[in-house]
């Protein structure tokens, strides 16, 4: 298998759309979310509601840690269950108005509604800047291989 590189992971990160986003509330009690995202520029964009919680807290306290499953199967037996592999990182969220995001960014995550006056002053994007490294587990090794935390356990840095 080729090594693990930063750019190996990113390659991943970008190949998904789905994650798991945790962050605390203003009370300090712990939250997480699934997320639908997308990426650029080695970070990753959510669009949600601008009064939803996870805007309203990330506004209080940006700091968050990101999870991104990579499913694991083997070829023709899908009914053996294997762990997934993840990427797993803290980092820092920025809520932004549409208008101050990439507008490439608003477009793929808005799905084209990023031109409904009501839906845009509706919506805010977040951006989640990671911060020094990805830790990986399962990512570019093989099945067997995932057995052994030491082989499948990974960590590059994050830019």
């Amino acid at each position: 298998m080729p090594a693990l590189t930063t750019a190996r992971v990113w390659d991943e990160i970008d190949k998904r759309m789905f994650a798991v986003i945790s962050c605390v509330n203003p009370r300090g009690e712990p939250r997480s979310a699934g997320i639908v995202y997308v990426t650029n520029d080695r970070r990753l964009f959510i669009a949600t509601a601008t009064d939803s919680w996870k805007a309203r807290h990330l506004r209080v306290n940006p700091h968050v840690a990101v999870t991104v499953t990579i499913a694991k199967h083997i070829p023709f037996m899908p009914w053996i269950q294997i762990p997934a592999a993840t990427i797993s990182f803290h980092g820092m969220a920025t809520v932004l108005s549409p208008d101050e995001a990439n507008a490439d960014v608003v477009h793929r995550l808005m799905s084209g509604l990023e031109d409904d006056p009501a839906r845009r002053s509706e919506t805010c994007v977040i951006a989640i800047t990671p911060a020094s490294s990805l830790a990986t587990y399962g990512v570019g090794v093989g099945l067997r291989e995932m057995r052994d935390r030491n082989k499948a356990r990974g960590r590059v840095p994050a830019r």
